[in-house]
């Protein structure tokens, strides 16, 4: 009997995170409420909050799930790079899944800056498995770098470039497409990582 109603939890709350993301990507974070989430999934507000304590901390489990989602697929290729090149294009193609997902990343970027507001947020979402760390890119990317270049600066570019993107990106402005990026942090990567021939 427990094993059915922990599996029907684990379904309603599937079913929750669902319908946020949806509404999410559809309507934006801050215009989507609980009850609106709750009616959407066809649900009580009180199986919610059996859930989750805030609408908040649904968002961060939906950006981590999703962040997750994107590692693993990224991961498996980093296991047969040999290439400072190869390790690049790897991270890109990783950044580029996020973009290709348009509205969730109005959502995320969205979600970013209502979160630098909040001090609890800001702190969560500071937290590795919730953001695109220049650490974990500068650790991706060491093992290659034949010069003194720090990785810590490619990783920072990386982030700096990708995060730029994407507010240029939710502007709509239009001036820079996303291969522009790309290009330009896997060649300062190249340029710098790797000993002149």
């Amino acid at each position: 009997m427990a094993r059915k109603q922990q599996e029907k939890s684990q379904q309603t709350k599937h079913e929750l995170m669902a319908a946020a993301n949806e509404l999410f990507g559809r309507k934006g974070y801050m215009e989507t409420t609980v009850a609106e989430i709750t009616k959407h999934a066809g649900y009580a507000k009180g199986s919610f909050y059996r859930h989750w304590v805030s609408k908040d901390k649904l968002f961060l489990e939906i950006v981590e799930d999703k962040l997750t989602s994107y590692r693993n697929s990224r991961d498996d290729r980093l296991e047969r790079a040999e290439t400072l090149e190869e390790v690049m294009h790897i991270i890109w193609d990783f950044l580029e899944n996020i973009v290709s997902d348009r509205n969730w990343a109005k959502v995320f970027l969205e979600f970013t800056v209502y979160a630098a507001r909040i001090p609890e947020l800001r702190e969560d979402l500071s937290l590795s498995q919730y953001r695109l760390s220049e650490d974990v890119f500068a650790d991706l990317v060491r093992g290659y770098i034949e010069t003194d270049y720090p990785p810590e600066k490619i990783g920072a570019f990386n982030t700096v470039l990708f995060e730029g993107f994407m507010v240029q990106s939710a502007l709509e402005t239009g001036i820079v497409n996303f291969k522009d990026i790309r290009e330009a942090a896997v060649t300062l990567a190249l340029t710098n990582g790797l000993k002149k021939a």
